[in-house]
């Protein structure tokens, strides 16, 4: 190994995390929890030997913190790559960029997370307060500590599957796997580095305004589609001798001039719509970068 050569685990990951400085800080929690996972089942493998042992034996298969850094920066940009979308083409136009919005998949991938986010927000929410009212209750009893315990494991799991979710359709790099275990320390300690993990406490915010959120994003999603179609579809259900209104059972027909506008406005609508999915994809996306990642000290 390179530079000074760590004699724990603890020091290996450090050495790491100074390596990965300045990088994605998805990436960098999924480093420091792959490397972690492969030296401590080194190390389960072979419990005659000591860490730093352990360290020397594995340092030409996995490489040193300086060298495993390196490999994540060259996968990274690989990944950034795959998750960027094409960008557009030089000398492009105003009304070319307006209109080709509807060739981008981010933008439906963000449509779709917004009329999906009042379902996943209902059920956040209900999870966040049902767990932590029970916790709360059942602090006074023998069960209070291993409830709240797994109440919190389970906020990092729906972190992971919310990071999924905002990845796909988002297309902003999150995690994809948990953030360190804290393996090496006594059960007490892993325990409390739970509690006093800001992004434990973070995640919990992010559950709680995804409920607020979700029915905003909905809202927008469903009244500009309905609105779109519904001027779109005018002219057509007029052919059809069917009333665009009807009021106290009264019948009323658009004037005809207004047809032709009503089928404009609603197609372009609909590429309005599609870009503020985008503009909330972005906004969204860089909030749960900010609330699920854990940054720093990660």
């Amino acid at each position: 190994m390179t530079g000074n050569t760590p004699q724990t685990i603890a020091e290996y990951l450090q050495q790491l995390r100074a390596a990965l400085a300045g990088a994605d800080p998805a990436m960098i929690q999924d480093a420091l929890f792959d490397a972690e996972e492969h030296l401590r089942s080194e190390l389960a493998e072979h419990p005659e030997e000591t860490e730093a042992a352990m360290l020397a034996r594995v340092a030409g298969s996995y490489g040193a913190p300086e060298e495993v850094a390196e490999i994540y920066r060259d996968t990274e940009i690989k990944v950034q790559r795959a998750l960027r979308p094409p960008r557009p083409r030089p000398g492009r136009g105003p009304l070319a960029r307006f209109f080709g919005v509807i060739a981008d998949a981010r933008s439906y991938g963000a449509l779709f997370y917004m009329l999906l986010a009042l379902a996943t927000g209902i059920f956040y929410f209900t999870w966040a307060v049902t767990g932590l009212s029970l916790s709360a209750g059942f602090t006074v009893l023998i069960i209070g500590i291993p409830f709240i315990v797994l109440f919190f494991a389970s906020v990092r799991l729906l972190a992971l599957v919310e990071g999924r979710l905002v990845e796909v359709m988002l297309g902003v790099r999150m995690p994809r796997r948990p953030r360190s275990s804290a393996q090496g320390l006594p059960l007490l300690r892993r325990i409390g580095a739970m509690f006093t993990d800001p992004r434990t406490w973070s995640t919990l915010l992010y559950l709680l305004l995804m409920l607020p959120l979700g029915v905003v994003y909905f809202t927008l999603a469903i009244a500009g589609l309905t609105l779109s179609m519904a001027l779109a579809a005018a002219p057509f259900v007029q052919g059809f001798g069917m009333p665009m209104t009807t009021v106290n059972g009264v019948a009323y027909f658009w004037p005809l001039w207004t047809l032709p506008f009503a089928l404009l406005g609603g197609v372009l609508l609909f590429f309005v719509v599609l870009h503020m999915a985008r503009g909330v994809g972005w906004l969204h996306g860089h909030l749960a970068k900010h609330l699920l990642v854990k940054l720093g000290s990660n």
